[in-house]
């Protein structure tokens, strides 16, 4: 498994974060989402069939602005 670490501009309301969680989810191989919306933060726990390209592709298309953090 891996993990990464995104940072998410955006993140206003239940709705925003049921959104990036929807959008991200529907990627192949995601066992495993942490959104703060607090920290304004995702962290994303997957296996090989996706990388971290398509994950901050997914948040960008769902309407967010990422930048990946590392993890």
């Amino acid at each position: 498994m891996h993990r990464q670490l995104f940072k998410i501009s955006g993140l206003n309301d239940a709705q925003c974060v049921r959104a990036l969680a929807n959008a991200i989810q529907d990627l192949p191989s995601v066992t495993h989402i942490d959104i703060s919306a607090g920290n304004s933060e995702v962290d994303v726990e997957h296996g090989n069939f996706v990388s971290p390209e398509e994950i901050l592709q997914a948040i960008v298309d769902a309407g967010f602005e990422a930048e990946y953090t590392a993890h």
